[in-house]
């Protein structure tokens, strides 16, 4: 059978397929990575809010075991505006994680298109690879077929002429 003309072709669609898929599963995993680092911001988030009921909560018993004065009201709450600051502060990086959560998402669907693309360009190059088969198959077979009629024809005439 003679070389696919379009063999190259067909290697650059089935490197390019490749490689699309390898950057979809790249992308994936920053995905999964990112939506991670969310969770984990938002469980910190939710450990500071408790703790710091709890500590507000424990220095309001101690400053009232001591004696409820301005000065300890006041400390109290700057400590506790120091905790909420805290909390503020967690919160924004949720805020910028969930940003980059829906960047990582866009990136795999971007990733997944162009890997459906590739996808279909390699089956196009492969569905004319083998329709050309069939081609050069065909033409194989008609020669052949041809040949043998020429081989039968010339044994009949040889034995016509004895």
């Amino acid at each position: 059978m003679p070389p696919y003309r379009l063999q190259a072709l067909l290697d650059m669609r089935t490197k390019a397929k490749e490689e699309a898929e390898q950057a979809f599963s790249a992308a994936l995993k920053v995905l999964e990575k990112e939506k991670v680092e969310q969770q984990r911001l938002e469980a910190d988030l939710e450990r500071r809010k408790r703790e710091r009921k709890a500590r507000v909560a424990e220095y309001l018993q101690q400053v009232m075991a001591k004696g409820a004065g301005i000065n300890g009201m006041n400390l109290m709450n700057r400590f506790e505006e120091r905790l909420k600051d805290d909390e503020a502060q967690v919160a924004l990086q949720i805020d910028h994680q969930k940003e980059l959560v829906k960047a990582a998402e866009r990136a795999v669907e971007q990733r997944r298109y162009v890997m459906a693309e590739a996808a279909k360009e390699l089956k196009a190059i492969e569905k004319n690879k083998e329709t050309w088969q069939k081609q050069v198959r065909a033409e194989r077979q008609q020669r052949e077929e041809l040949t043998q009629e020429e081989i039968g024809n010339a044994l009949f005439l040889a034995r016509q002429r004895k």
